[in-house]
């Protein structure tokens, strides 16, 4: 009787334990979330159209998951357990490593230097950043290309040991190696690399470059525009100065504070219009000491950039807008024209190409006479039967433009190295190798002007060995792209 009392007792303490946050939900609040996403909110029985939510239940479990009470106590308490126990983190997207170190999860592939894209999709991209160089130079405007390094590639000293890389080149390594030599390219890594500064220059528990790193790729940036920096100095570590992204999300309820590093000076420059965060689309700024007018195409990584760029810059417009656009709408504002993107991000480059005009290709180009025709290019008897469904053509409107974008059969390609174009009512134009609708490198894009008629556009590859193939695609075979 009493080991029956005890276990009954036991059960009961530990159910009564279980429905304490259920039971307590609408009187104490589960906390602010301090993850990078947005909290669902309390399902209602109908749609907004009236119709019953066929969800409701799986809704209501996620509003619970995620508004229980003690949430961010009882997430921390998790996360502290397990990082101290078994040296995991509780939540997928963080790597727990050594000395209190947090990494981002999805960076693990470019470390381990695996899952990389492929040498076509890396020979395209770097294609597609020359053609915008060549957009820039020919409108009078300079043309800055870098990409903000993972903390794993500048501080890989705290990540766990049994993360090893493979012996080969990641994806940032082998663009560089793509753009060797190319004076718009910036090789960020290096330049953080020379700093030899004490101080690390990313912080511990958050994914990003602290401002003295920020302040490391700023001087390097503007050597690269052969410009001075902006004078800061009189650096000083502050412990508990920023709230590290990474430890929000494991340990929420902590509040806990990374360390930052700051500088004395004295910014002079303004914000324009409606600022309200770092992370703003758009953010417009005015500084009366600084010369020329920048465009700088960024994400989180430009957050701390921006206020040594704008302090030199006497008006500059820092944007997250994809994709990045280089139309004479936009150039005719700037003279300084530059692009950060992640290390993390770069194969989104292979999947979205810039908004501009396709390049026009000059009567003097010399082309391979393709070694294939397809289709009614040939202007022969007995053409094969083409299967539309293996060369989807898709065309769309965006603004002042036709898009016509695509993937081609891999029979149109040899190696790695080659150029795709269109030819439409006699004009050829170059067009970007990204591609949303490919993921191996055999993709297509380009922007021809909206008011273009033509009853079919031939579309034509012409690769570094000489292979070439082409085929003519009727207009009515042409897939409308919905917006």
């Amino acid at each position: 009787m009493k080991k029956n009392t005890l276990y009954r007792l036991y059960s009961g303490a530990f159910i009564g334990l279980c429905l304490v946050p259920t039971v307590l939900m609408p009187f104490v609040k589960g906390g602010e979330s301090k993850e990078n996403r947005a909290l669902s909110e309390l399902p209602k029985l109908k749609t907004a159209e009236g119709d019953f939510n066929i969800n409701y239940l799986s809704d209501l479990g996620d509003y619970f998951s995620e508004h229980f009470a003690f949430r961010q106590q009882l997430v921390t308490a998790d996360g502290r357990i397990k990082t101290a126990l078994t040296a995991t983190s509780p939540n997928t997207d963080v790597i727990d490593g050594t000395d209190g170190w947090l990494y981002y999860a999805p960076t693990a592939d470019d470390y381990l230097n695996i899952n990389t894209l492929s040498p076509r999709q890396v020979s395209g991209i770097c294609r597609d950043l020359r053609l915008v160089n060549d957009c820039c130079e020919q409108n009078g405007k300079r043309f800055l290309f870098f990409s903000a390094p993972n903390k794993s590639s500048i501080c890989p000293e705290h990540m766990p040991y049994n993360y090893v890389p493979a012996d080969a080149p990641d994806n940032y390594e082998l663009i560089m190696a793509g753009l060797a030599g190319e004076s718009f390219c910036l090789d960020m890594r290096a330049a953080l690399a020379d700093t030899g500064s004490s101080i690390p220059l990313y912080h511990a528990t958050d994914t990003h470059w602290n401002n003295l790193g920020a302040y490391a790729g700023h001087s390097a940036i503007m050597s690269a525009l052969d410009r001075e920096a902006c004078p800061a100095d009189n650096w000083t570590v502050e412990p508990n100065g920023r709230l590290g992204d990474l430890a929000a999300m494991i340990y929420p309820s902590e509040d806990a504070k990374d360390t930052q590093v700051n500088s004395d000076y004295s910014f002079t420059y303004e914000y324009q219009g409606r600022f309200k965060a770092l992370d703003d689309i758009t953010i417009d700024t005015l500084c009366e000491g600084g010369e020329g007018s920048l465009l700088m195409y960024r994400d989180s990584f430009g957050e701390a950039l921006l206020p040594y760029m704008a302090e030199m810059f006497a008006s500059a417009e820092f944007s997250r807008i994809t994709p990045y656009r280089f139309d004479e709408a936009i150039l005719e504002r700037f003279d300084t024209v530059i692009v950060e993107l992640a290390e993390r991000n770069l194969p989104r480059l292979a999947q979205t190409a810039p908004l501009m005009p396709a390049p026009e290709v000059g009567e003097g180009t010399a082309f391979f006479t393709p070694s294939k025709y397809v289709g009614e290019f040939s202007k022969k008897e007995n053409c094969p039967v083409i299967d539309w469904s293996q060369i989807p053509v898709y065309i769309g409107q965006n603004g002042a433009y036709t898009l016509l974008t695509g993937a081609l059969p891999e029979s149109f390609f040899s190696g790695d190295d080659a150029g795709v174009y269109l030819t439409v009512n006699g004009t050829t134009y170059e067009a970007f190798r990204a591609s949303e609708y490919s993921d191996c490198g055999n993709g297509f894009t380009a922007y021809i002007p909206a008011d273009t008629e033509f009853d079919s556009i031939e579309v034509f590859t012409q690769c570094g060995d000489g292979h070439a193939v082409s085929v003519e695609v009727p207009a009515d075979k042409l897939i409308r792209k919905e917006q």
